[in-house]
């Protein structure tokens, strides 16, 4: 019996030790009530770990993504004059001096290149012609473009300098041509009927599905050669990239301006960059996975409805128990004590084996494969508080209704 307080009744013996050894010796007792009961939880735990991975998975895959076209890139073109002297105005077309003019006044430019193109037809094997889109591009423009060269070497100063007629084929017009990129290399190509030594093969290091100027059927040369195909200084884009991805929006700002200052009022310039679209892309993987999180909470919640419930059940099977510790003289806090332990037990229990599994799945991974996948510290710290939270939660009620049993009926309930 516990020390009596002023009043003459005992202080209740809220002894956390005993408590938890009478809630092991239920679950021993009922160990295949107290699996299927935790079973709701280790379900809903391990999904919310999985979700929240599998979205900063997506997210990481969806910026590596965006970021290996070129996250730092900004391209301008000139789009024509506006539309109050569309028809009555001459093009006012982007060139060299203005490149020249971005780089001195706007800090932070890491590489850029300027970019001619012109079409043309090859002879590919078995005699039929192939049209081919051919770009003039400054050394830098590898850079700019995150290009990766397969085979051979890009153009250099030197080769831009001495007008070197040298090219560089996309991998697919390679393997068409030559076989592969690596027999490209060396090989005699024409174009308008001048000689073109190929020097490299490259690739895109993404996908852009036809998203950008460079398609299956590409090949590049220095713009210095470029520029006497197209007999114009006129420039079709013109490619920047800054060190600091941050930067990339003010850099467009500045560009922009620069630009215009040098041309009519009249004229049109174009500036894009990757930002919104990385912008968009990390607001879409956030949203859908906290959609699939609160999905996987949802789940939590059912489970803990079915541990209320079962709970519920186990007072009434055990009323009788319930009458005699209260004969003994266990008071209603210590009762109500006893019940929402176990509750909390069964959802934090069934909690923790969740985020063993949750965490068990994507580091086997490493062990398959040499990806890394991102796990997230908050995800496990989300699960636990969550766990006990559904237990505390569902557990009350059935806590609650056990600690207001009246003592004689609970001894004379059969």
């Amino acid at each position: 019996m516990a020390i009596n307080g002023q009043n003459g009744r005992p202080y209740p013996r809220l002894v956390f030790g005993e408590t938890l050894n009478v809630a092991i010796d239920t679950f021993r007792v009922s160990k295949v009530r107290f699996l299927l009961t935790s079973l709701g939880m280790v379900i809903g735990t391990a999904s919310l770990i999985l979700v929240v991975t599998i979205g900063l998975t997506g997210k990481q895959y969806i910026m590596q993504q965006i970021q290996n076209i070129g996250s730092n890139m900004m391209v301008a073109e000139y789009q024509g004059g506006s539309e109050m002297y569309a028809t009555q105005t001459k093009s006012d077309y982007l060139t060299l001096a203005d490149l020249d003019a971005v780089r001195q006044q706007v800090p932070g430019i890491s590489a850029s290149s300027p970019m001619a193109e012109f079409h043309d037809h090859i002879t590919v094997p078995g005699g039929k012609e192939r049209d081919i889109l051919v770009l003039g591009v400054s050394r830098e423009y590898l850079y700019v473009r995150n290009l990766d060269v397969l085979a051979g070497r890009f153009f250099d100063e030197t080769d831009t300098q001495a007008h070197s007629k040298v090219a560089l084929l996309n991998l697919p017009l390679a393997s068409v041509l030559f076989g592969s990129a690596s027999a490209a290399v060396g090989k005699e190509i024409k174009l308008s009927g001048l000689p073109f030594v190929v020097i490299g093969a490259f690739r895109e290091r993404v996908d852009t599905f036809g998203q950008s100027e460079v398609t299956d059927n590409t090949i590049l040369i220095p713009y210095s050669v470029a520029r006497y195909f197209t007999n114009s200084d006129e420039v079709k884009e013109l490619f920047f990239s800054v060190s600091d991805s941050n930067e990339v929006p003010r850099a467009t700002q500045q560009i922009q301006k620069v630009l215009e200052s040098r041309h009519r009022p009249e004229s049109v310039y174009k500036m894009t960059n990757l930002t919104q679209l990385l912008t968009v892309a990390s607001r879409t993987a956030n949203t859908l996975t906290t959609v699939l999180a609160l999905i996987s909470v949802l789940t939590l919640i059912v489970s803990g409805v079915g541990i209320m419930n079962i709970m519920l059940a186990t007072v009434n099977s055990r009323i009788r128990e319930i009458g005699v510790r209260r004969a003994v003289g266990a008071t209603s806090a210590e009762i109500r004590a006893q019940f929402l332990t176990e509750a909390i037990l069964i959802s934090l229990a069934g909690g923790i084996v969740g985020i063993f599994i949750g965490l068990a799945l994507p580091f086997s991974v490493r062990f398959v494969t040499d990806y890394r996948i991102p796990i997230s510290g908050w995800s496990v710290i989300i699960a636990v508080l969550v766990s006990t939270l559904v237990g505390i939660l569902f557990g009350t009620a059935p806590a609650a209704r056990a600690a207001q049993l009246d003592p004689v009926d609970s001894l004379r309930y059969e």
